[in-house]
């Protein structure tokens, strides 16, 4: 028993340490939208604290930035409600989704390295056949990450799924197999033919990127992203020194309902960071200073679905053509009035996020919430905030709380 409890504690990663708190950012008096219409910062912290009310919104952090600066970074809610504490800056979050957006920045920049091509079929940068690729219990206990390939060895399609395609979510895998009614991996439609939401794919990229690389995807993830942008308190594994200063999930009702804490890096959703890290990768891209940028929120997919998720993803319409809706690499990216805009989603229980910018005017919004029901402000968040009212909401599910209690 003593050697197992070692080794669980002695497989916990501790790369990161956390000294003292991280200050309150002073936010700038008034904000600028992009409407023209300049609201208070104190206005958008009353609008956000009825909204939460109203809606049962338990937690939420949110960045604003005005010409590719932050003017605006605060904390609202409850860090934990069964202990009482509130969300305060330098927080861990669970960041759901936006995990992804550091793949593909990743991708990009190994692919600039010649290490990996967008348009070559995945399966090539593997010794042995996908179908293959397989962890046992043991393997996973003694800290190998989960693989199994082995439902695609009659389907041959597989060979045909490129970087590009996982990226832009077209590999035609479900978004996780666990979601089937079997619960078996496959191939739903012809991979690069149709947008269609996966982590599945996402996942598979990173399999081979740590096979081409000889790295594990948190080590490429420390080279690559977090310490160049000085993102201090950023993990793909849990990190002894989160412990303490991290937020936990909520119910509308305030129910907790806890973090994950993974010992293995899953490159499309076991992100853990802070408001402040994920608002200077944002910025990062928001700025498009380097051609991979630029190459990040560039159109590869149209999509044509009703909604991203449900029975409504296979429905096809044109209510969203007018804002050229559409899948770049790892975001999804629309036009407006105001220029191009790119978003990006996060999603688990208790856990909401979304992050939108626009770069022609150097504007963005970044919002994290630790509480169910957070989606259903987002889309007057939005509006109000920054004076965007192009967000296609109904596509990404965020019917507002008001809307809902109607129906």
């Amino acid at each position: 028993m003593l050697a197992a409890v070692a080794f669980i504690y002695f497989s916990v990663a501790n790369d990161i340490k956390i000294d003292g708190d991280i200050p309150p950012f002073k936010n700038e008096p008034s904000l600028s939208r992009l409407d023209s219409v300049v609201i208070s910062s104190d206005s958008l912290k009353a609008y956000t604290l009825a909204l939460m009310e109203k809606a049962g919104v338990q937690g939420m952090a949110i960045s604003v930035i005005n010409n590719n600066k932050i003017v605006f970074q605060d904390y609202f809610g409850s860090r934990n409600n069964a202990e009482h504490t509130r969300l305060e800056p330098g927080i861990v979050f669970n960041a759901a989704s936006f995990s992804k957006t550091i793949l593909a920045d990743i991708t990009l920049q190994l692919a600039e390295e010649d290490i990996i091509h967008l348009d070559t079929p995945l399966y090539r940068y593997l010794k042995n056949p996908l179908f293959t690729y397989r962890t046992n219990f043991f393997q996973q206990f003694f800290g190998a990450n989960f693989y199994d390939y082995s439902d695609l060895e009659k389907d041959d399609r597989y060979k045909k799924i490129t970087a590009r395609m996982c990226l832009s979510h077209t590999t035609g895998f479900p978004n996780w197999r666990w979601f089937e009614d079997d619960r078996r991996l496959k191939i739903k439609v012809d991979p690069g033919t149709r947008y269609s939401y996966s982590g599945e794919g996402m996942f598979l990229l990173q399999l081979v990127l740590e096979q081409r690389t000889g790295k594990d995807f948190e080590e490429l993830a420390r080279a690559k992203i977090f310490k160049p942008l000085m993102m201090n308190r950023s993990s793909y594994v849990w990190q002894r020194g989160f412990e303490g200063h991290y937020a936990v999930g909520h119910t509308t009702n305030g129910d907790v309902l806890g973090i994950s804490k993974p010992n293995v890096p899953n490159a499309a959703g076991s992100l853990s960071t802070t408001l402040e890290d994920y608002t200077h990768f944002f910025l990062a891209i928001l700025k498009q200073d380097e051609k991979r940028y630029q190459q990040l929120i560039s159109p590869q997919i149209a999509i044509h679905s009703k909604q991203q998720f449900g029975p409504n993803a296979w429905i096809d319409t044109h209510e969203n053509d007018s804002i050229k809706l559409s899948y770049g690499f790892g975001f999804g990216l629309y036009e407006t009035p105001h220029g191009r805009a790119f978003f990006k989603e996060g999603h688990n229980d208790g856990w909401q996020h979304y992050a939108v910018g626009f770069p022609e005017t150097g504007t963005a919004l970044i919002m994290m919430s630790n509480s169910d029901g957070a989606e259903s402000i987002f889309k007057p968040l939005i509006e109000y905030a920054v004076g965007n009212s192009y967000t296609p909401w109904f596509w990404e599910g965020y019917i507002p709380y008001d809307a809902a209690k109607r129906n």
